[in-house]
């Protein structure tokens, strides 16, 4: 059987449990369907790739401080410099492979604070890199969103362009890349690949009013919300303290829990406000870690994406906080469309009022998300053979 190269890329290993667990379920693909696959990554934070996953890595920017703010003239030096190390090293990269795969991701967005020349910049070169030296670019299941800044629209959409395949894990944003003036006639949507993770069993709710668990994150608005940042964190975190307060009130267990490293500031901040020993956090480094934790409430309140996608894959009820479209989508894919808040203008009052009615109601969801989960299970598995007949084709005829 003949060896096929893959590499796979992308803000991997670098604390954000979504981007980690895109790629765990792509592996999991390769291993399951392509044994005989040498897998290594260009990647954020290889040293945590290689540790988890067991594939070799290499850092994905020559400059050590690229996402640091450089005001010293050596730190911008270095960056600018990096900019021109990185155009040889990605492309040198790339032409090891037979196939590289970008596993899910927001790649193709920009909903939270974005600048075009960190991760926007790394992916043109990338997919440029691809088109040069032949080797295809596969960008599976990512998300994307309208982006107004241009430098980074532009990065964005010659990506797009130059990438081999493309595949989206929602139709806003195959809707997103075409309104951008990408062809996207060939292109498919399946659900998100973390959705091809394996799950927990749930817990049976019981009689007296469950533990609930409570998603956070380092909220302050996206690209478009720079000049009052702060203001939307704050009354994101107050809004977020009042609903744990209201529901320690009553008696109920909250379970904390975070989707980034960056998170962890407002978990300290609740639990400082809200002194109780009916509020914890939970330590998770995965996202079975975060369905264990969603599978063991009864209902769920979340706003990272994979924090709902952990909730709806184990069937527990969630309540999406929400700041960009990706999760509207999903929510209303999985049955629980009219289950959502704006993260902008979080309400604790209003938000306690929809959890109340999610609960009532939760007999129900649970068995819709039941049925809608089979149906994902289903579209993943088509599309994976999908992506065997389109980037494998001559492994296929050698095997």
């Amino acid at each position: 059987m003949t060896s096929v190269r893959v590499g796979v890329f992308g803000l991997l290993g670098s604390g954000n449990l979504g981007n980690d667990g895109s790629l765990e379920a792509v592996l999991g693909y390769l291993r399951a369907e392509h044994p005989e696959a040498v897998v290594d990554a260009l990647c954020g934070g290889p040293e945590a790739v290689t540790s988890r996953f067991g594939i070799p890595a290499t850092r994905l920017h020559w400059y050590r401080g690229e996402y640091r703010t450089a005001s010293r003239a050596g730190a911008v030096a270095g960056k600018g410099l990096g900019k021109l190390v990185d155009v040889v090293r990605t492309a040198a990269w790339v032409r090891r492979h037979d196939v590289v795969i970008v596993p899910g991701m927001g790649v193709l967005e920009a909903t939270l604070p974005l600048r075009p020349w960190g991760f926007p910049y790394a992916l043109f070169l990338l997919c440029a890199g691809g088109r040069l030296t032949g080797t295809p670019v596969a960008l599976v299941g990512v998300g994307a969103a309208p982006i107004r800044n241009r430098p980074t629209r532009a990065l964005v959409r010659w990506s797009a362009r130059l990438a081999a395949y493309r595949s989206y894990r929602d139709g806003q944003s195959r809707d997103a890349m075409r309104a951008m003036g990408v062809d996207t006639a060939r292109d498919a949507v399946h659900p998100d690949l973390a959705f091809a993770l394996p799950a927990p069993p749930s817990s049976v709710p019981s009689r007296a009013p469950g533990p609930v668990c409570v998603g956070v994150m380092a909220f302050h608005g996206g690209n478009d919300d720079r000049a009052r940042a702060e203001e939307i964190h704050r009354r994101y975190l107050d809004g977020t303290i009042r609903f744990v307060r209201a529901l320690v009130e009553e008696g109920r267990p909250v379970r904390l829990l975070t989707g980034d490293d960056v998170d962890a500031p407002v978990v300290a901040a609740i639990l400082d406000a809200v002194d109780s020993p009916l509020v914890t956090a939970a330590e998770t480094s995965s996202l079975a870690d975060l369905m264990k934790e969603m599978a063991a409430a009864d209902t769920a309140v979340a706003i990272r994406y994979h924090n709902l996608i952990c909730a709806l894959k184990t069937g527990t009820p969630v309540l999406a906080v929400t700041y960009a479209a990706k999760s509207d989508a999903l929510m209303a894919g999985m049955g629980l469309g009219e289950y959502c808040h704006p993260a902008r203008e979080l309400d604790a009052d209003r938000l306690l009022e929809q959890f109340r009615t999610l609960e009532k109601r939760s007999p129900e969801l649970r068995q819709t998300l039941t049925e809608r989960n089979r149906a994902a299970a289903h579209q993943l598995t088509d599309h994976l053979t999908t992506l065997t007949t389109t980037l494998f084709p001559a492994h296929r005829k050698a095997t």
